[in-house]
């Protein structure tokens, strides 16, 4: 008789784990294994004069002559390598994606490419639906059926994730008349507006030549009363 019978076709009544245990699998030897020898922790060197023995032995390894006072946490040493990135087969460079959470949640943006964290540079354009160019975590998109040609759209090297890295700068103590001034904002880095003007000029110009894309990208995505995402076909 098994001494895992099963519950119901392919359902066991001992997990995996538990009938490794039962039958005993750690303790059994290798075929063929060869212990190795234990590595050397002392060594004996000569000592001079007459009464000394002749040898000592001495520890390869000395101990530490400091410790702290608190034990000190010693991170957990990982064995997982990390894996690159992959984007899911759907979305493709030219995608239409529709923005889920964030800032511009209900959105439609354009896919532009994958960063080497994973992350997905789109766009929307800036100029159609105010989405600039932004990184979005592919795990808050719906990728559409949609898709437009982006051969023609260079993107410059220089745009990568080190691009949207956050600078903190240090601000001036802030005083009443700077806090309800509706004059002072915030001013826009020049190289970002270059980068977001030629490519949403080739990016518009792509979009113009399939009719009722640009209305497609401008108008916002949301679910009427009744209506379930699962069903929906996008």
């Amino acid at each position: 008789m098994s001494k895992n019978p099963q519950l119901i076709p392919g359902v066991s009544t001992l997990s995996r784990s538990a009938a490794y245990k039962q039958k005993g699998l750690f303790n059994r030897k290798k075929a063929n294994a060869t212990a190795k020898p234990a590595p050397e922790t002392t060594v004996v060197k000569p000592v001079g004069g007459d009464k000394n023995g002749k040898t000592r032995v001495v520890q390869l390894k000395k101990a530490d002559k400091y410790y702290p006072a608190e034990d000190v946490k010693i991170p957990k040493k990982s064995r997982k390598s990390p894996r690159p990135a992959t984007v899911r087969a759907s979305i493709t460079p030219g995608t239409i994606l529709i923005l889920v959470a964030g800032r511009f949640a209900g959105k439609r943006v354009v896919f532009l490419k994958a960063l080497e964290s994973g992350l997905l540079l789109v766009s929307g354009p800036f100029k159609i639906n105010g989405v600039p160019l932004r990184r979005v975590n592919q795990a808050y998109v719906i990728a559409t059926s949609a898709k437009v040609d982006v051969s023609s759209v260079t993107i410059p090297e220089h745009i990568n994730d080190a691009y949207f890295k956050f600078t903190k700068e240090e601000k001036p103590k802030a005083t009443d008349a700077a806090l309800f001034d509706p004059t002072v904002k915030k001013p826009v880095d020049s190289q970002r507006a270059a980068d977001q003007k030629s490519i949403d000029s080739a990016l518009v110009a792509v979009v113009k030549k399939t009719p009722l894309l640009k209305s497609y990208l401008a108008a916002s995505f949301a679910l009427s009363k009744g209506q379930a995402p699962h069903t929906l076909k996008f």
